[in-house]
């Protein structure tokens, strides 16, 4: 065990450092001190401008406005993720956020459309999805529940620019009482005793010591990786793509959409973003499929509008270190560990990690059990997020190219080929260790991609024909009548300034 923490130094600004500064200083700001260390000179990331429902809450406990944020990163609404040619080329679905129909005690929604589908009901599943249906008319407003019913309304997360959201968030930091030191780190001092990090050293030579040091240095991982040397587990056998080239375009039409695309093509994929004065480009892909020139050449033919800037490459690893908490330093963002932001989890993974670190802060000194927790936590988390973005991958039916055929071809994890085999069977989903993602978005991905149950659970028998018919026409009605009377996701926006 280590002494008491007083001292918490962050390396490493962007989203992942201001962020973790913002929490920790509006929980633990009373308790501790906050330094956070960066460079100008060292650029972020900065491309992950799609996030996911939870940010809502997670921005609110730090105690941002939404108002004021929306305005300040030029954000705009985003309902779910459409993806296009995944299955096949020309088809497209889409991971829409919230709940969908209506579900009964001991058996979902899922199983009472699959027995209509049985009796010739022609209706799509994504008919009962309310955020399906305003994301495709354009539309969105805040619903608690759809009129007149105690049934789910709209769930919604943002477009934002990531590079304004930490400039956001370094504010709200600093006047939550954070201190910033501008400076890039030089040099890393560790204890001879037991190999705790003492202190940094930067090119000014001034010299800044911590009890506890958080890594938000990006890929470039300068505590856990280049300093105290923790492993890393590659998962490329699993998530081929290595590289992704990002660029900002003009709109190329009046109507901003209320949600992301996901473009499949030969060797990768291209993701589209909205916001409301561009719209986010970029293009992830596998560089031994597919060079770089030809990526570039592929993603500024497929702009939606001219391009405002020089594509952006980013080279990656997908993979995990094998500890995020390793002796004084933990790791919080791509320091931590990459998976592609197919299912825009970046950010999430951001803040779930700073909420962790919150929940075993080791005030009175770091112990082995606290970091074992943490790790075991962060691991889990890691591995069913992973899961979930290789299920696209290895559901496709694609076989017009190597990469396509790589990924229908491929082993899966254990834990992920048992659950498509659970839905695939008995269209059955069960979460674990509270995973991130909900039944109802494995079910969007399963069905979209190809997987149609074999059966269906037997509480679904329990209403006959002519209910289950009654049931589903009244509840797509109400979907279609509902998204039909909100305010386009222009309307809406305006009402923020944006």
């Amino acid at each position: 065990m280590t002494n008491q923490i007083n001292n918490v130094v962050i390396v490493g600004g962007g989203t992942a450092g201001w962020l973790t500064a913002s929490l920790l200083a509006k929980v633990l700001g009373k308790q501790i001190s906050i330094t956070l260390v960066e460079s100008k000179d060292i650029a972020t990331i900065g491309v992950g401008e799609a996030t996911i429902p939870p940010i809502i809450p997670f921005n609110a406990a730090i105690g941002i406005d939404e108002k004021a944020f929306i305005k300040a990163t030029n954000a705009t609404i985003k309902l779910g993720i459409q993806f296009e040619n995944w299955g096949q080329q020309g088809e497209h679905y889409m991971h829409a956020f919230g709940s969908f129909g209506k579900d009964f005690p001991f058996c979902n929604f899922l199983n009472y459309w699959l027995k209509a589908k049985e009796q010739g009901d022609t209706s799509s599943f994504w008919d009962y999805s309310i955020n399906y249906q305003a994301a495709k008319r354009n539309r969105f407003d805040k619903l608690q529940h759809l009129p007149n019913t105690k049934l789910p309304g709209t769930s919604y997360a943002y477009h934002f620019d990531a590079s304004l959201y930490a400039e956001f968030l370094r504010d709200h930091a600093e006047q939550l009482g954070v201190k910033r030191i501008e400076g890039k780190v030089t040099h890393v001092e560790t204890h001879q005793n037991n190999g705790f990090v003492k202190s940094l050293t930067l090119e000014n030579q001034a010299l800044v010591t911590g009890d506890l040091f958080v890594d938000c240095s990006g890929l470039h991982g300068l505590l856990l990786d280049k300093t105290l040397n923790v492993g890393f587990e590659d998962w490329r056998h699993w998530l081929p793509c290595d590289s992704a080239l990002a660029v900002p375009c003009e709109h190329g039409e009046n109507e901003i959409k209320p949600y992301t695309r996901s473009i499949a093509h030969d060797a990768g994929w291209q993701w589209q973003i909205p916001l409301t004065n561009r719209i986010g480009n970029g293009l992830v892909y596998a560089s031994y499929h597919l060079s770089d020139d030809d990526a570039k050449q592929l993603l500024l033919s497929n702009l939606p509008g001219n391009a405002i800037a020089e594509p952006k490459l980013i080279r990656f690893r997908t993979g995990r270190r094998l500890k995020q908490w390793h002796k004084n330093v933990v790791a919080i963002g791509l320091s931590s560990g990459f998976l592609e932001p197919l299912e825009s989890t970046s950010i999430h993974l951001i803040q779930t990690a700073a909420t962790r670190l919150v929940k075993h802060f080791p005030l009175l000194g770091i112990n082995d059990g606290v970091v074992a927790e943490f790790n075991r936590q962060s691991q889990v988390e890691f591995e069913r997020i992973r899961d979930f973005i290789i299920l696209h991958y290895k559901l496709t039916k694609r076989t017009d190219s190597a990469f396509w055929r790589q990924c229908k071809d491929m082993d899966v994890p254990n834990s992920l080929r048992h659950k498509m085999q659970l839905f695939a069977e008995n269209a059955l989903f069960f979460r674990q260790d509270d995973e991130l993602f909900s039944e109802v978005a494995w079910q969007q991905v399963m069905l979209g991609q190809g997987i149609t149950p074999a059966q269906y659970h037997p509480l679904a028998q329990n209403l006959n024909d002519a209910q289950i018919a009654d049931l589903l026409e009244s509840l797509k009605t109400l979907v279609a009548h509902t998204s039909e009377k909100l305010p386009t996701h222009n309307e809406f926006l305006k009402r923020f300034g944006n």
